[in-house]
């Protein structure tokens, strides 16, 4: 019976075609003859051919009543002269003839020669007529919508899972014929009908059939089978065709996998084959065959794809010029120096930026993850090592270095194997039993790590330990050598020896402290112990010094009391593991009054500082501390947090140091950090001060001293200290819009809320203390109304002047007081001060004991009045009433009082300063403080630091008839900060008006800031190179042309292109130097330009400028490297010389390395300056600007066409590429990634508009055609994840214009990484591509 349902008006001509091929085969007529006759008949009856209709009739006639030669004959005939499709004939065989082949083996011989003749050209059949038809009618007679559960019902995608469907019905066929079949997890085909269903015919039973067949035919055919399965795997069409499959249906394509193992590993047939072994059939289904081949017919692709393997890239690295393979992870050295900037407090972590960093630039470079690893561990042992001597100043790196290097990067490096080994986690979940041993090694990631790790310890001028961190190193080293020799490896052995109680010497290096973070994380095993030259000897003898000596974290965790020597020396000793801090934890939260205070001071020291393996969970603790819950017996009236002042004081005193608040910033806890502050400011700030409190020491604290000490961490936490310069002048966006403490509570909110629902989370999570419990509730301004008042005048405050101050209010009264407790040492009245703010008032004012008393109101009333306060103090200081040193001891006492005040102290002079209402100040030692004694020196040794970019520095008025002023308002500020004397207590309020005084200063004229680094400079000289540091960066914040000069110089310098006298080697050493710090004798030396601009880019006032500027340095560059960086005149000379330039006089290779290195230093660049909106707007706004407009000679230097263009071309597409995977990453873990679809959506529909013809390029046509090649290939091969956002129907339009351009490779590449929904036009694209 025919499986078709003919209309009534067809009966008679398929019984008719049935008599004609039943009558020919009585007649055994030709085949050729019978095939034509049938053709001319259907033909006349108007049948569309290829017909399904035919296909149906013949193999119901052949199967089994009619399975002679002759009819396989007809069949095989009515294929060639394409009256029957060969898709859909194949597939109604395979379904009578694959589940008969033990009884009909001839038949499964043959349905295999149809295989092998018509399964690999299907060319003619898609661009036949009936193709979407012949497809659907597969699809009923296969059900593979069904089976492979794919909605989509696409010709081209059912064309996918037809052939995927045939190598798997072979497979199961094979397995099944050797036995093997029960191996597999589902025991049974999903092809195969079992025997029972099988309609057998004759009277025969199957066992008396089985014995009449000839049990060669069977083993051979089992053979074929295989040999086929193998024709398919390498055929150029059906493996790409495959490889769709593997791509877009992983979940199947692991069971067929299984399937292909199972044979490799017990087929006996496979041994028998002459033509196929298991080595090759297990790489033709292995991940490593790529589906963009590498046999690239186009010049333009051989060039670019030549260099795209990492071993190209690697091995020519060494020959550019000095730059080093080192040079591929150029980005991660500039964000790991960017990020050690303490001006900038950072809302999102360190680590989450990394890690997407190295995963970005590993599939970008085509690195091993042992490479990439020993490239990420590097750049953070060069950060240290720039601080291996340091210029002293009041912002200390080291501790904040060492976090980077063995906290922040070892937990980047973390997240990314903990990634992968989830997901083979999760693959385990979902895999066959047997496949269990397979997913439980090593991955490739962690294996890469060990590498890594090994390798380190060849750079030993990288390992040599910093002299804080000898000791530790060395303690590390004397670890690993009592555990190789066997000797116990408790902690109370290392916390009570000495160095010199070994009886060898045990050096450590930074190696040492790597590995130790590593296994702290577990990462690595104690087996690191035992690489070689990891422990340089071995010792027997357990180590002489005295266990018990020095009570430590050892006795702590036996239960010992917090006895006075116990506290101090869990302060200044880290804690090593996870347990010993939440044992002091548990003290902090439920010990008495005086254990919680000690374990608060335990928590803020070492632990905190150098506690790396612990660090995280160290702040986090303390966090969780700032926010104690209400006791459950607590009745009180005033909030419960009053009566935790004590433990409280302690917390916010231990991280209010500079350094650890960048700590904090690193590991992204401000957010959290400042979701803990704003309850105790609003409270503490709402009480009156009295003595809330009094520790053991008898020391009395107030609600006053608790708001000023969280009130000014919780400031820091955003740039609230940044002029409103940069809100008012140039193209910044409006007042507001910068980060404030609503932006910090909306990350906050979104972290919390989001955490858990990732499976990196759920990894994560582990590595927690089960002791924490932080609150997900979402917190918001409104909780905080005082705080939310305060916020808003602030920003008034800067928006503009203070008016509307009535005489006789409250405000009004506070305003006074304040005045009589600023200037009570004067003798005169506050009307005097205050008359211009207040209106008449007949009063003399308060005295100042009555003042006092008149202050003892909450913090947030004071903090109302202050602004009012301060400008009656300024105005009288500029109508002559109040001297300047008045006006210092003035403002220092109101700072002493309330040192909160501070902030608002800051926020209104910077307001003044910008609005430039007020008279200079003339710094002439007389009125203000003069910089004379040393302004000339600092001139000299700013032109020395910047000697290195060649940019001019305008010279300084020294002495003479122009004085050295300032404004005002300025002049106040740097006059206040000089008064504070350099002690513990003064640097926490310090902190907060120093980055302050130097953002104002760097926004003011010129020479604003070489003058107070001049003054500051007489008052610490140890720390005058770092305030001339300072004052050089403001040259650039005035100069846009210094700007550009400084890029063009960071370019030149990274590719060893600068003269002789500053580097002739490129790469990082060039770019970053030694950081900055007087290494040569002379004093200061020139500073590199990376540093240099790591330290100015925050306050360029028009960073879109940026972009266009560093595109146009990028080009020069390319064309330098084309002319291996001669000069003009030398390359003239090559050119007329025998052979010409030759590619420059350098290789290919070569010259593409460079290229990509200035690809990736532009690309940090952009990425660096203006983060994700900078990189948006390039590649939406400015690069089609780019490429449209007419660039002419500049460009290519007059070789239209030549290698300077195609060059250029691949440049951009690397610059972008860098530029994307910096800012959004390759996959889709990042928040920032969910903005990628959208951009770069745009971006490639206006080059799909291109290759239409809808748009016109104005650049060289060779640039934009490489850009265009380049881009997509890069996006094919680094970011597929990326190919999966884009719209099919524009991943269409780009592959139509590839292969208008001759890229067919390409465009099926594009195509097959599209998803399901460009499976089916990738694999149409792959049959209509002819093969080369």
């Amino acid at each position: 019976m025919m499986a078709v349902s003919l209309q009534p008006n067809q009966l008679t001509l398929w019984d008719s075609v049935l008599q004609l091929t039943k009558s020919a085969q009585d007649k055994n007529s030709d085949p050729l003859l019978w095939a034509i006759q049938l053709s001319s008949s259907l033909n006349s009856a108007g049948v569309v051919l290829p017909s399904t209709e035919l296909a149906h009739l013949l193999v119901s006639h052949i199967c089994f009543e009619n399975n002679v030669p002759i009819t396989w004959k007809f069949l095989e005939k009515a294929l060639a002269v394409n009256i029957a499709p060969p898709m859909l004939v194949i597939a109604l065989l395979s379904t009578r003839v694959i589940p008969n082949r033990q009884l009909q083996p001839a038949a499964y011989r043959l349905y295999m020669e149809l295989v092998k003749r018509h399964a690999f050209s299907f060319a003619s059949q898609v661009n036949g007529p009936n193709y979407p038809k012949i497809m659907k009618s597969v699809d009923e007679v296969l059900h593979l919508s069904h089976i492979f559960g794919l909605q989509v019902c696409e010709p081209g995608l059912l064309l996918v899972e037809f052939v995927f469907s045939m190598v798997w019905q072979l497979l199961d066929a094979s397995l099944d014929d050797e036995g093997l079949l029960d191996l597999t997890s589902e025991k049974k085909s999903k092809w195969l009908t079992s025997l029972e269903d099988v309609e057998i015919d004759g009277n025969e039973t199957f066992a008396e059939k089985r014995n009449e067949l000839h049990e060669g035919l069977h083993k051979a055919n089992t053979i074929m089978a295989i040999q086929l399965i193998g024709e398919l795997l390498q055929n150029k069409v059906t493996s790409r065709i495959l490889y769709l499959a593997r791509q877009n249906m992983p979940s199947h394509w692991r069971g067929l996998i299984q399937r292909v193992r199972l044979i490799a590993a017990h087929s006996a047939a496979l041994r028998n084959s002459k033509h196929l072994n298991a080595e090759r059939l297990l790489q033709l289904t292995s991940d490593t065959v790529p589906l963009l081949s590498q046999n690239c017919k186009n010049i333009s692709q051989q060039n670019f794809h030549a260099v795209m393997s990492s071993g190209a890239l690697i091995s020519s690295a060494g020959q550019c010029h000095g730059a080093s393979w080192s040079v591929l992870w150029l980005p991660i050295d500039l964000f790991l120096e960017d990020a050690m900037d303490d001006s900038q407090v950072a809302a999102t972590s360190a680590v989450e930026t990394l890690t997407g960093l190295v995963k970005a630039l590993q599939a970008v470079n085509g690195t091993t993850w042992h490479d990439t690893f020993l490239g990420l561990w590097i750049a953070a042992l060069r950060l240290v090592q720039r601080e291996r001597e340091p210029s002293e100043g009041p912002v200390p790196r080291i501790d904040t270095c060492l976090c980077m290097l063995l906290s922040i990067t070892t937990l980047a490096v973390a997240n990314i194997i903990e990634e992968e080994e989830g997901e083979l986690i999760d693959e385990t979940e979902h895999s066959p039993a047997n496949q269990l041993k397979e997913k439980q090694g090593l991955g490739k990631r962690r294996q890469g790590l060990i590498t890594a790790l090994q390798l380190l310890g060849d750079y030993d001028s990288l390992l040599t330990p910093l002299q804080s961190v000898t000791s530790v190193a060395n303690q590390a080293a004397a670890k690993a050598t009592l555990f190789v020799s066997g000797v116990g490896s408790s902690n109370s052995y290392y916390e009570s020896m000495s160095m010199n109680d070994m009886p060898i010497d045990c050096s450590g290096n930074m190696r040492h402290l790597i590995v130790e973070a590593c296994i702290a994380r577990n990462l690595l095993d104690t087996s690191a112990y035992f690489w070689p030259g990891f422990v340089i000897a071995h010792s027997n003898q357990i180590p002489r010094g005295v266990l018990g000596q020095k009570p430590g974290w050892s006795s702590l965790m036996k239960g010992s009391p917090l006895t006075s020597s116990m506290i101090n020396t869990l302060v200044v000793t880290p804690a090593s593991s996870l347990p010993e801090i939440e044992k002091v934890y548990e003290i902090a939260v439920s010990g008495s009054n005086d254990e919680k205070i000690a374990a608060a001071t335990i928590l803020c020291g070492a632990s905190l500082f150098r506690g790396w393996n612990i660090q995280e969970q160290t702040v986090l603790f303390i966090i969780k501390l700032l926010s104690p819950p209400v006791p459950s017996d607590y009745s009180g009236s005033e909030s419960h947090l009053i009566s935790y002042a004590p433990i409280l004081n302690v917390l916010l005193v231990g991280i209010a140091s500079v350094d650890c608040v960048q700590i904090l910033s690193l590991h992204g806890l401000v957010p959290l950090l400042a979701g803990a502050l704003m309850p105790i400011c609003e409270v503490f700030g709402s009480s009156v001060p009295k003595v809330s409190s009094t520790f053991p020491s008898g020391e009395e604290i107030s609600c006053h001293a608790v708001f000023s000490n969280a009130f000014s961490l919780l400031v820091r936490l955003w740039r609230f200290h940044y002029p409103p310069l940069e809100n008012v002048m140039g193209d910044k966006t409006p007042v507001g819009s910068q980060i404030g403490p609503e932006y910090l509570l909306l990350v906050r909110n979104s972290k919390l809320a989001s955490f858990g629902t990732s499976p990196r989370d759920h990894i994560k999570i582990r590595r927690y203390s089960k002791n924490l419990n932080i609150s997900l509730d979402p917190i918001f301004m409104d909780s905080f109304p005082k705080l939310k008042c305060w916020y808003r005048q602030h920003l008034e405050c800067i928006a503009s002047t203070f008016s509307g101050l009535v005489h006789g209010t409250p405000v009004h009264q506070l305003v006074d007081a304040l005045l009589n407790m600023m200037f009570r040492k004067i003798n005169r009245s506050v009307q005097s001060l205050s008359s211009t703010t207040s209106g008449s008032s007949n009063s003399s004012g308060p005295g100042a004991e009555e003042s006092y008393v008149r202050l003892q109101v909450p913090a947030w009333d004071i903090l109302e009045a202050t602004p009012f306060a301060l400008d009656a103090a300024l105005t009288a200081c500029a109508h002559g009433r109040l001297s300047p040193r008045e006006l210092a001891t003035g403002l220092k006492d109101l700072a002493d009082f309330l040192p909160a005040s501070l902030a608002t102290i800051v926020s209104f002079l910077s307001a003044e300063v910008t609005r430039g209402i007020w008279k200079p100040a003339c710094m002439n030692g007389t009125d203000w403080p003069s910089p004379a004694a040393n302004l000339a020196t600092v001139e000299q040794q700013i032109k020395k630091i910047l000697s290195a970019t060649g940019v001019d520095v305008p010279s300084l008025p020294v002495g003479g008839s122009s004085p050295a002023t300032l404004p005002l308002p300025l002049a106040a500020l740097v006059s206040l900060t000089i008064t504070y004397r350099l002690d513990k207590l003064s640097e926490r309020f310090l902190v907060l008006v120093g980055p302050a005084l130097n953002a104002l200063a760097a926004g003011c004229p010129w020479p604003c800031m070489p003058i107070i680094a001049a003054l500051w400079a007489q008052k610490v000289k140890r720390w005058s190179d770092y305030f001339v540091f300072s004052a050089s960066g403001t040259v650039f914040h005035h100069n846009s042309d210094a700007v550009v000069q400084l890029l063009r110089s960071c370019f030149t310098s990274t590719l060893g292109f600068s003269p002789l006298h500053i580097s002739s080697n490129g790469g990082v050493g060039a770019l970053l130097g030694h950081g900055f710090g007087s290494h040569f004798s002379g004093g200061i030396s020139p500073v590199a330009p990376g540093i240099l601009y790591l330290r100015v880019h925050r306050s360029i006032r028009d960073v879109m400028f940026m972009t266009e500027n560093i595109l146009s340095i990028l080009m020069h560059s390319v064309k330098d490297i084309a002319n291996s960086g001669l000069p003009r005149e030398t390359v003239e000379k090559l050119k007329r010389t025998k052979y010409g330039m030759r590619y420059g006089q350098i290789s290919l290779a070569a010259a593409m390395m460079r290229v990509k290195l200035a690809a990736s230093l532009g690309a940090s660049i952009v990425w660096i300056s203006g983060g994700l909106s900078l990189v948006q707007s390039l590649i939406q706004e400015t690069l089609p600007s780019w490429f449209i407009s007419a660039h002419g000679s500049e460009q290519d230097g007059g070789e239209s066409g030549g290698l300077v263009a195609m060059l250029g071309g691949y440049a951009l597409a690397y610059f972008v590429l860098f530029c994307g995977t910096s800012a959004w990453g390759v996959d889709s873990e990042s928040s920032a990634s969910k903005r990628r679809p959208k951009v770069l959506g745009c971006h490639l529909e206006f080059l799909a508009s291109a290759l239409d013809g809808k748009i016109s390029f104005g650049c060289d046509s060779t640039t934009a055609r490489a850009y265009v090649s380049g881009f997509l290939s890069l996006m094919v091969a680094c970011t597929p994840k990326w190919v999966l956002e884009v719209n099919v129907d524009l991943l269409k339009r780009l592959s139509r214009g590839l292969r208008q351009c001759n890229e067919e490779e390409l465009a099926v590449s594009l195509l097959g990484l599209g998803g399901v929904g460009a499976m089916g036009a990738a694999a149409e694209l792959i049959i209509e591509t002819p093969l080369f």
